[in-house]
């Protein structure tokens, strides 16, 4: 297992052989090898110290480059805490392939540790009876701690070698926020697994959902969502009894299931769900707290509907992508065809973002690896105005941050999460000057993009990610063994939009 992260400023990390932590990261990944036989009793949890510990030994170094470099089998590495100031990780009993932030009242823009916020996901369970949708609080949120919370059906946590942990705490001195985060949950029975989930940005407690079974359902979750934000912010409530709750709405007109969700966020309630036969669907809220699905879908597409964004400004635009290569701009007036089409990549574009700060601006994610920035006030085939083969497998989720106009985050099957400021460019001279400030010389290779801002590391089969709204550059990544919230050490907290 590679744990490990990365960014543009210098940073040395080394390689620990035996253990390694649930997450990690480090600024540009400057791995020392120490060939020792592996340690096979030593704890994840026990490690950490080691860290430290290795950086004072003369050694040879050498940047880690992932998906190019490869380890011994005796070798693991090991992340530089310093390079977060928060990285915690949970799970939910079942691994979720989608998720949501739910934005709260807690304030606007939120910077001092420690933080609370509020998700919903939906679960990939065993059997298609055992899904549920996930409501969870996690609040405590300390700064610089890295620290794994689990969900227990008895409703403890995961405390072992307390000790070890406690020592580990320490070594942070002056890190706003001590102690460990505390995880609340709710769970509403669903059948069939969650493709996607979204909560309505303007009334978060309304949740959208795409099932396995074709089925898309809305749904009210202000009880739930009510009970988590009056609990003891304290105490760790581990996984709850399955609560039975009837949606809002369940529309079965679609022929497939799907994976294209999206709420409006200029018009409240409107929504648009598309699937794999290529069609999509405009949902229009009525008054009485239900919605309207048109009998006639968009169609344009050749393929599958693998990601749909509505404009951020204009409250008839949208966007779609596809596996048939190609991005579609539509006016949700006109149905028969999409008022530009145009191929966005040679292989499925699996997912998209529309820049809220910048609304010209949309970035593309495709399964062959590469993603693509587009300007919709030139967009035609090969009008990209950047494109980036960094990831090693299919991107599975791109997302602008919702802070910074030029920076974007994607997550990749190549188990990478990286943050991107298409802002910079290379500049040798400061490069030259930082790494002569460094105890030992180390050199980064010349091809990796000066745009790469951070590398997030240690999460398996990595699915989705989204900004907190609320809490500058704090991010939330779910994969097939949990959850990650971090928050990297070289992101300014810049205003919320």
């Amino acid at each position: 297992q590679e744990d490990q992260g990365t960014s543009l400023s210098l940073c040395l990390c080394s390689l620990v052989n035996g253990v390694s932590p649930p997450t990690s990261g480090s600024p540009l990944p400057q791995m020392a090898r120490n060939p020792k036989k592996k340690k096979g009793s030593k704890k994840i949890k026990g490690a950490k110290k080691n860290v430290c510990a290795s950086m004072d030994v003369e050694q040879p170094q050498k940047v880690w480059q992932p998906g190019v470099d490869y380890l011994e089998d005796d070798e693991e590495l090991q992340f530089d805490p310093s390079t977060y100031d928060c990285l915690h990780a949970f799970h939910v009993g079942w691994p979720c392939l989608s998720f949501d932030i739910v934005r709260d009242e807690l304030g606007a823009v939120r910077s001092g540790f420690p933080h609370t916020m509020f998700c919903v996901a939906g679960t990939q369970a065993d059997v298609s009876a055992n899904n549920a949708i996930v409501m969870a609080r996690l609040s405590n949120i300390t700064g610089r701690s890295c620290k794994k919370v689990i969900a227990s059906s008895d409703g403890d946590d995961d405390d072992d070698d307390d000790d070890d942990e406690s020592s580990s705490d320490d070594e942070f001195v002056g890190t706003p926020g001590t102690g460990k985060p505390f995880l609340q949950l709710r769970m509403i029975a669903h059948q069939g697994c969650v493709n996607r989930i979204r909560a309505m940005q303007q009334q978060p407690h309304i949740i959208a959902t795409w099932a396995d079974n074709g089925y898309v359902q809305v749904w009210d979750m202000g009880v739930h969502l009510h009970t988590l934000s009056i609990g003891d912010p304290h105490v760790s409530t581990g996984l709850s009894n399955v609560t039975r709750q009837a949606p809002l709405y369940i529309f079965t007109g679609h022929k497939d299931e799907g994976f294209a969700l999206d709420w409006s966020p200029v018009t409240p309630g409107r929504l648009l769900s598309g699937d794999c036969k290529s069609a999509i669907y405009l949902w229009e809220p009525t008054a009485g707290g239900k919605w309207i699905v048109d009998r006639t879908p968009f169609q344009g597409h050749m393929g599958s509907v693998e990601d749909l964004q509505w404009s951020p400004t204009e409250a008839e635009v949208f966007a779609s992508s596809s596996v048939d290569g190609t991005i579609g701009i539509w006016d949700a007036r006109h149905h028969d065809q999409a008022v530009i089409s145009v191929k966005a990549h040679d292989s499925d574009v699996n997912v998209i973002s529309w820049n809220r700060l910048a609304s010209c601006m949309i970035a593309s994610g495709s399964d062959d690896g590469t993603f693509r920035i587009w300007d919709l006030r030139s967009f035609k085939d090969d009008s990209f105005v950047a494109h980036f083969k960094y990831h090693k497998a299919p991107i599975t989720s791109i997302e602008w941050s919702p802070h910074e106009s030029s920076t974007v985050a994607t997550t990749s099957a190549d188990n990478q999460l990286t943050i991107w400021d298409l802002s910079l460019e290379r500049d040798e001279e400061e490069e030259a000057e930082f790494q002569a400030q460094l105890k030992q010389n180390v050199q980064a290779p010349d091809n990796l993009p000066p745009q790469l801002l951070f590398v997030h590391q240690g999460q398996k089969d990595l699915k989705e990610l989204h900004w907190h709204p609320q809490i500058p550059s704090l991010l939330v990544s779910t994969a097939g063994d949990g959850f990650n919230v971090f928050k990297p050490s070289n992101l300014e907290n810049l205003p919320a939009a």
